[in-house]
């Protein structure tokens, strides 16, 4: 009789453990266990909890190629489903294997586990894995299928994320907030006082004061272009469009003394936010009238105080008589509302394609193609499985974008200092990675596998855009290492950009308005401080535009900070360069602490210590 030492753990998060009965089987070279029930004195799969097993085998199993879960489908209770972290067997001869599990576990599942080091399909020997391997990745393709679509996914599959009460309680929190806010509103004014200057509120709510008490200031609004939600549209402006013809005349009182636009330019301290994408596009109704965007443009000068100020802003792409360019010089309230519909924009743009689109959607083509065609143990699925028309390959890697917006040189912009220092730790992480699992160029093009997810995600997320430059193959070894960079970074800080600091600068709306009643001012000199407040939402409509704002920047409770690869890795190298690259996320940390420590409004937003491993986490 050969006994196993099974040692069987239990997420830390929310519902992982169960009352459930539990059987495991272990599978080897040589035979199969006895099926066995996981069942010790006292209560045995508990939230974040390790409990140890004996499964007997009537003789020696050989080498451990598979580890057999199942839950029993036969139970009278309701369903109680067990989320497993990982489970480690000893062998009678003293050996040690992984099984690396991290999913969630229902009646009736059967789920095979693999242990041992990660494989490429060309490297596979035994005929038992390359059976599970195939069965693997076709149930897969079944469960995530693209079906002519990348966001098809079966929604049977979809769900099997975790426990009911988990959905509930999500509705529950936003119905929450949207009626905390409601009441809140209506506790500060009926008539909308809470956007005046003057007004000093006491809420029940938490609003980002920074934001309510600087959203009407200019340096606080350029601000924002750089280090705010949206550091994505801003570029250094070396000549003006055609279509918005600012004039020297109208922008030399917000210059230095001395100074013009043409000289300001060619110092590189004149820049542009352009909205032109948002142009024609069909807007909803609301209250029986059809809203509108500005698809505008917006001047910003970077003054000797290295303080960044728009001077010039036409809210419409071609000029007009009822498109004038305003300018600070104009009345308060013409001025308040031309920047009132320029941050509208941002936000549309931001939420719509720097958040949902190029964060979000691609990460989302990621994960479906690494579903439906790397095996568990593939190597790049244990690297990521934490992990378009205008869309270029080029804009997709930080140090390109930055370069190609000419922002290299731009003072006080946190999101591409922080961002450049992780972007480079995480390169150097993915290219150890990839070089470990991939010696040579020969592997690259070998692996059918990886050949057929980059194809996946070139069809099914990039939608056969070949003029994007999005690769269809790999054939080198730095090629694939420079996409993984890519990968890793979008699904962990560039979403942490868009995403973490969103009540700081939302939650204000007046800050940066999601919705405006009002069409654009198309003459100067006849709006006034009630215009405003008409062309801003009313309160019901503010607390269902703050209420899942405020649910999703909630502090996460088990959050998988970037870097976290757990019990995934069980080669020495694979580990040692995880543990270097964890080593390299707490140095940036601390510094990044530091510099905040000094700053009057700290940036924290790609602090590694507060970004999510994924956003698909």
């Amino acid at each position: 009789m050969a006994v196993y030492n099974v040692k069987v753990s239990t997420g830390d998060r929310a519902y992982a453990g169960t009352s459930d009965y539990l059987y495991i089987t272990l599978i080897g070279a040589k035979g199969e266990s006895q099926r066995t029930l996981l069942d010790n004195w006292g209560k045995d799969l508990t939230r974040g909890k390790t409990r140890s097993y004996s499964v007997q085998s009537s003789q020696p199993l050989g080498d451990l190629l598979l580890l057999k879960v199942e839950m029993d489908p036969l139970q009278l209770l309701p369903e109680d489903q067990w989320f497993c972290s990982k489970i480690v067997v000893t062998t009678p001869e003293g050996d040690v294997v992984l099984f690396p599990c991290h999913q969630w576990v229902s009646r009736g599942d059967v789920v095979e586990l693999r242990g041992g080091p990660a494989l490429k399909l060309f490297e596979e020997t035994h005929p038992v894995l390359l059976e599970h391997r195939r069965k693997e990745l076709e149930l897969r393709k079944q469960s995530f299928g693209s079906d002519h679509h990348p966001c098809m996914v079966k929604l049977a599959a979809l769900f099997t994320i975790g426990p009911t009460e988990t959905f509930c309680l999500y509705s529950l929190t936003i119905n929450l907030y949207e009626h905390k806010y409601i009441h809140t509103l209506h506790l500060i004014s009926s008539s909308h006082k809470m956007y005046t200057t003057d007004c000093k509120i006491q809420v029940i709510c938490v609003f980002p004061e920074h934001s309510m008490e600087h959203w009407k200031d200019d340096d606080f609004y350029g601000f924002q272009f750089l280090n705010g939600v949206n550091p994505n549209v801003i570029r250094c402006c070396s000549q003006l469009p055609a279509h918005f013809p600012v004039t020297e005349q109208m922008v030399k009182p917000f210059l230095q003394e001395g100074s013009s636009l043409h000289m300001e330019m060619e110092k590189g301290n004149v820049f542009l936010c352009d909205y032109k994408t948002l142009d024609g596009i069909p807007c909803r109704d609301y209250n029986g009238k059809k809203l509108t965007v500005a698809a505008g443009l917006c001047l910003l000068y970077k003054n000797p105080k290295d303080e960044l100020r728009p001077i010039a802003i036409q809210l419409q792409q071609q000029p007009s008589e009822e498109n004038p360019i305003f300018l600070p010089s104009d009345g308060e309230t013409d001025w308040l509302l031309a920047k009132l519909f320029i941050k509208n924009s941002d936000s549309i743009q931001h939420q719509s394609v720097h958040h949902l689109l190029n964060t979000h959607l691609v990460v989302q083509g990621f994960a479906l193609a690494t579903l439906r065609n790397l095996p568990s143990i593939h190597p790049l699925y244990k690297l990521m499985a934490r992990a378009h028309a205008e869309t270029t390959y080029s804009s997709l890697f930080l140090p390109e974008n930055i370069a190609a917006r000419g922002l290299q040189s731009v003072p006080n912009f946190y999101y591409r200092d922080d961002g450049l220092k992780l972007w480079h730790i995480v390169q150097s992480f993915a290219k150890e990675m990839v070089d470990i699992y991939y010696p040579s160029d020969n592997n690259v093009s070998r692996d059918s596998e990886l050949q057929d997810w980059i194809e996946d995600i070139y069809t099914n997320t990039f939608l056969e855009n070949g003029r994007s430059g999005i690769p269809q193959e790999f054939l080198k070894v730095e090629e694939l290492a420079k996409f993984v960079t890519m990968v890793i970074f979008t699904a962990s800080a560039k979403h942490a950009a868009v995403h973490n600091g969103q009540f700081d600068y939302i939650g204000w709306i007046p800050n940066n308005p999601m919705m405006l009643c009002r069409p654009p001012p198309s003459t100067k000199g006849r709006s006034s401080m009630e215009t405003l407040l008409e062309t801003l939402p009313n309160q019901a409509t503010t607390a269902k535009l703050l209420s899942p704002i405020c649910n999703v920047c909630q502090e996460v409770e088990d959050l998988v900070p970037l870097g976290s690869y757990p019990e995934r890795f069980g080669e020495p190298l694979s580990r040692l360069n995880l543990a270097a690259f964890q080593g390299d996320l707490a140095y940036l940390s601390e510094e990044i602490t530091k510099r905040n420590s000094e700053l009057l409004l700290p940036y924290e937003y790609l602090n590694p210590a507060q970004i999510e491993n994924s956003v698909v986490s």
